[in-house]
């Protein structure tokens, strides 16, 4: 029986966010949050989504607040702050702790979610960490900015994005980005709140706040924890993945050969494989699960 895409709404912190869901046919092993970067939307998770019901797992990918289908904030708030409480609201509507899987800015969600909270029972950081290079946070920025006057046609937005990432092993088509815009006034934009560029604990003059907040994080994951790095990243280097495998020492480490910041689009099926694997040996049920198996940083 094909895997059957479900449309839900969550509750998160003052917003309402759409997820696509997928159920295994099988007995559940779990439920994995699948949580995109910034300017992304729910459906760069599908093929993973369907993977992992496949597999065996329950997975929902979520539209952050201000993109997609879910939500704007009316306070503009998008600091990864809100994202991560969003998380705990979510995740205190699910019936079992979720393994967390978050991308760039999912992940740092994830992370925050993780480290203060202790909400889920695993952690996969997708080519985050709490040392990102600057260059590439700046490349990433300079993309968005630039599609915020829209585009005269889809065409025109396909030519940004391969401009961005020119070296994509599996290069986007038209379609797949038709769900990542809106046609407004005759012209193509991207489907999130452009307020997100401008929120304050975005910008550079926070970078070291950030940094901070999220190793303070990091140093309190008790939780299996996975760290998915694009081989070639130009927002985590080597140096980065070090740093976070020292801060969270029970941490494994997988680079995706091929692949650059935005794993999930550039090589999804060496991602997914490598989720999978973690997720059969180190995080899967083997036996009669108890509160204490879910350690929080709050619980020594």
């Amino acid at each position: 029986m094909p895997i059957t895409t479900i449309r839900t709404e969550l509750r998160g912190d003052g917003v309402t966010l759409v997820a696509d869901r997928w159920e295994p046919a099988s007995a559940r092993k779990g439920i994995v949050l699948l949580l995109h970067g910034g300017g992304q939307t729910r459906h760069s998770w599908q093929r993973t989504g369907i993977r992992l019901a496949d597999n065996g797992w329950c997975a929902l990918a979520i539209d952050a607040r201000g993109h997609g289908d879910s939500e704007w904030a009316e306070d503009g708030d998008y600091g990864s702050n809100a994202h991560a409480r969003d998380l705990v609201a979510v995740a205190a509507g699910l019936d079992e702790p979720p393994v967390l899987v978050g991308a760039s800015m999912g992940g740092m969600a994830s992370l925050l979610a993780q480290g203060d909270h202790g909400i889920g029972r695993a952690l996969v950081l997708v080519d985050i960490t709490p040392r990102a290079e600057p260059g590439g946070l700046a490349k990433i920025t300079s993309f968005m900015e630039s599609g915020l006057a829209g585009f005269d046609t889809l065409e025109d937005a396909l030519d940004a994005v391969v401009a961005y990432n020119p070296h994509r092993r599996r290069p986007p088509r038209v379609e797949g980005l038709r769900k990542n815009l809106r046609l407004r006034d005759g012209r193509w934009y991207w489907h999130w709140d452009p307020r997100m560029i401008t929120y304050r604990e975005n910008t550079d003059d926070h970078a070291e706040v950030r940094e901070a907040r999220a190793r303070a994080a990091a140093r309190a994951v008790r939780v299996p924890t996975l760290l998915i790095r694009g081989a070639q990243s130009d927002v985590v280097s080597a140096d980065g993945a070090r740093d976070l495998l020292e801060l969270i020492p029970t941490a494994r480490h997988i680079d995706v050969g091929g692949a650059g910041h935005m794993v999930s689009g550039d090589d999804n099926d060496l991602l997914s494989g490598g989720l999978l694997d973690f997720l059969d040996s180190d995080v899967a049920y083997t036996h009669e699960v108890t509160t204490t198996d879910y350690d929080s940083p709050h619980h020594d």
